[in-house]
């Protein structure tokens, strides 16, 4: 009896492998040992274990020199007879930023073999038997690839419910030099931060190469102040005449607050069919300016008007505008408190219309006052023309009596 366990390894299929992608490896082992001698006579008892059998293999893999992660354990393998192969399989995540060139993977084998066998007498054999520890290198190769480096990004009128534009440093920190690049956004799931314009024409990319590019977003009405993702990808020509993808880079948006108004003045207060006129004062309650701002106000019953519309010109965060109404209550107007609803249209930094949320104008409609009680009684005025028209003709017999 003499021989040993031969391994060799290689993996299955194809070695070549892109930045950033999680894959399953397969590695054939295939034990090539031979057993060199048998003893055939008579009175020889018969061994269990071959000398070229690998047994209770143990085979496990790591990174060497490549630029990957394993996250497969050491896989048990068993009894490996000689001539014959097993497959082993490992989840690899390769590194999004590895470099293209060609790595060496190390396969470690731990196994047991018969390495003596010596018969005692004619009815025993004593086994000997040795542990070895191996490794092996597995060639692979990672191709070379586009990878972006995002910094700088700036929001300019990027504000909730309007649109804006969004500049950034967009690097290509791979190893590929690309050719007809062209540098696409795209939504992130449910994100408030929809790209309006989405692609980007670059051309020539190459490795450690800078490009400044912008992109115009809208935000929707219902997002909030604050930062939101946003993905990016690049697709470019390689060096092989290739179409290539590159994975998804995510970056982040920063979003400022609505537009919004509040209505800041006092009520107004009318009496049953008077026409007044409303001051109403607006303020920019929001993050950004609104420009060539008009309100509006809608009556209804029981008021009416026929000067709804009102110019507030370019209203600042903070600032403030006057807007005038002029308003007629129904003479059978009921005495209380009423809420008129008005809104704001405007143009954002785009030059977009927009329209602000509906706010609401209180009027209070109440019996008159003072003098103005007393000049809108009917009867009281008729008095008063009557007295005044009396006391007249008396003025002018008394005089005419005198002159006589």
């Amino acid at each position: 009896m003499a021989g040993s366990p031969e391994l060799s390894a290689a993996l299955s299929g194809s070695n070549e492998f892109l930045p950033g992608k999680e894959v399953t490896m397969t590695v054939m082992v295939q034990n090539s040992g031979l057993n060199q001698m048998k003893f055939v006579q008579s009175g020889i008892i018969s061994r269990d274990d071959l000398p070229n059998t690998a047994k209770l293999l143990t085979v496990g893999l790591s990174a060497g020199t490549a630029p990957l992660l394993v996250k497969s354990d050491p896989q048990m393998v068993g009894d490996l007879k000689g001539g014959m192969s097993v497959p082993v399989t490992f989840r690899v995540k390769i590194q999004s930023d590895a470099q293209g060139g060609n790595y060496s993977l190390r396969l470690n084998l731990s196994y047991t073999y018969l390495k003596e066998a010596e018969q005692v007498g004619l009815d025993s054999i004593i086994y000997r038997y040795k542990t070895v520890d191996e490794n092996l290198q597995i060639p692979v190769q990672i191709k070379p690839q586009i990878a972006l480096s995002i910094s700088d990004v700036q929001a300019s009128s990027v504000n909730v419910g309007n649109e804006g534009y969004i500049t950034m440093q967009v690097m290509n920190s791979g190893s590929e030099d690309g050719k007809d690049t062209i540098i696409k956004i795209a939504r992130n799931g449910n994100s408030p931060v929809i790209p309006v314009d989405t692609s980007v024409y670059i051309g020539d990319l190459p490795r450690n190469g800078t490009v400044g590019v912008r992109y115009k977003v809208a935000v929707s009405r219902d997002a909030e102040a604050q930062t939101y993702p946003l993905d990016m990808v690049v697709t470019y020509r390689n060096s092989e005449g290739d179409t290539v993808t590159s994975d998804i880079q995510t970056l982040g948006v920063p979003v400022g607050g609505k537009i919004d108004f509040a209505v800041v003045s006092a009520p107004g207060t009318m009496a049953p069919g008077e026409k007044s006129v409303v001051e109403v004062l607006f303020r920019n309650t929001g993050a950004a300016t609104a420009h060539s701002a008009q309100a509006r106000i809608s009556a209804v019953d029981p008021f009416t008007s026929n000067d709804d519309t009102a110019f507030l010109g370019d209203i600042a965060p903070g600032g403030e505008a006057i807007a005038r109404f002029e308003i007629t209550a129904d003479k059978a107007a009921t005495l209380k408190d009423y809420g008129l609803d008005t809104e704001i249209r405007y143009r954002d930094a785009l030059d977009n219309s927009q329209i602000s949320d509906t706010m609401k104008v209180r009027v209070n409609v109440a019996e008159r006052t003072g003098m103005s009680a007393l000049f809108a009684n009917p009867l009281l005025i008729i008095i008063i023309v009557v007295v005044v028209a009396g006391g007249g003709y008396y003025l002018l017999v008394m005089r005419k009596k005198k002159s006589g």
